[in-house]
């Protein structure tokens, strides 16, 4: 078994293309075709079930997937520990952020990495909190911002607070509290809301406001992206609250101080594990002091059977 072939394996599987695979892996079809079916008779089992339609991952293939991204991301970390050894930073920097992360510049943080360390990959994905807990855990993503309410913090990840912020209710511009200067959560409790699904961490702190407060909202509008937000509250449809170091990027709404508004903390989170040179590279950028050493690992009893000459 080769690493090219775990290569081939999760080209097709992300690509649902033997085509777009072998382009993706500058090889052409018919020697990616080759390595996968010499795979497959190493292990015994198709991988994939082809049609002349559509490729998909067998249940046997869906088993040896998450396996062959970890031996490969173990590859690659090996090889960018070796560089980081030498003096050179290279690999991957794989960064995790919600849309509503406001206590870090993260474009020129990246753009400062860049010129930096041109040799590492940089790759963007944006998530809900908990989405982005469970990848920097799983190891898909080195480094991720995320915000949780002031009762949360991030579990199994390394964690730095990078900032705190409040909520501010929006309004459309001919809303009656349009002119208010304040407004607290017993009058917004009226309203119709837009907000983020239910269960997601950038709800729960408003939800856990409202009931701590002893009262419910009706959150008619639940949507996953809050660039949508504002096109619904400016038509006179909703209000919404989102954290005010975020809010007056959004044209056509009113925005309003609210007088007992809930909180949220922003963190930046990494691997407790395996955190790569170009990881701790970034994180010396964005100026997170004093990361903690990696935990060491406790020794094992030697359950070794010793042979018979005593060695």
């Amino acid at each position: 078994m080769e690493l090219r072939q775990m290569r081939y394996v999760v080209a097709v599987a992300e690509t649902n293309s033997f085509t777009r695979a072998a382009e993706r892996c500058l090889v052409v079809q018919s020697a990616l075709s080759h390595q996968i079916a010499r795979l497959e008779r190493e292990l015994g089992a198709r991988l994939f079930a082809r049609t002349s339609r559509r490729v998909q991952l067998t249940p046997a293939g869906e088993a040896f997937l998450p396996a062959a991204r970890q031996c490969l991301d173990a590859a690659e970390r090996a090889a960018a520990e070796v560089a980081a050894a030498v003096g050179e930073v290279r690999g991957r920097l794989a960064v995790g952020l919600i849309p509503t992360v406001s206590a870090a510049d993260i474009p020129d943080a990246l753009g400062d990495f860049r010129r930096r360390y041109p040799r590492v990959r940089i790759s963007l994905r944006v998530g809900a909190s908990d989405d982005l807990i469970e990848q920097v855990r799983d190891g898909m993503l080195d480094v991720a911002f995320l915000g949780l309410p002031t009762t949360a913090h991030p579990q199994g990840v390394a964690a730095h607070e990078i900032g705190r912020d409040h909520l501010v209710a929006m309004v459309a511009p001919d809303h009656p509290l349009a002119d208010a200067s304040t407004v607290d959560l017993h009058r917004l409790s009226a309203e119709v809301f837009v907000d983020l699904p239910a269960g997601t961490a950038g709800r729960i702190q408003s939800d856990q406001a409202f009931a701590a407060a002893g009262l419910t909202r009706d959150v008619a509008f639940e949507i996953s992206t809050t660039d949508f937000i504002p096109r619904l509250v400016g038509r006179g449809l909703c209000v919404a609250m989102l954290p005010a170091a975020y809010a007056p990027r959004f044209a056509g709404v009113v925005t309003l101080e609210i007088a007992d508004a809930p909180a949220r903390v922003e963190y930046v989170i990494w691997s407790r594990f395996a955190r790569t040179p170009a990881a701790s590279a970034f994180l010396g950028i964005l100026g997170v002091p004093d990361l903690p050493d990696l935990p060491d690992l406790p020794d094992l009893p030697d359950t070794t059977t010793p042979d018979r000459d005593g060695t």
